[in-house]
């Protein structure tokens, strides 16, 4: 499991002003996670497990917007 207070840099795809408020399409293309002493892209299935959450995507969304 993620720890998401080690997740940073992400970006959001698909962001449709049409699906205000929810932005229920969106999703987390690329992000980062720290490590220790350096840091890393996430992979693929934990982009996937990041998507999951649908509540930090939108948190995702709404930074990226305002």
């Amino acid at each position: 499991m993620l720890n998401l207070e080690q997740v940073f840099g992400c970006e959001v795809e698909n962001i449709q002003m049409c699906d205000y408020p929810d932005f229920c399409d969106a999703y987390i293309s690329k992000a980062y996670i720290h490590l220790g002493r350096g840091s890393r892209e996430l992979t693929e299935e934990e982009l996937d497990e990041l998507n999951e959450n649908g509540e930090y995507v939108l948190e995702q969304v709404q930074k990226y917007l305002y």
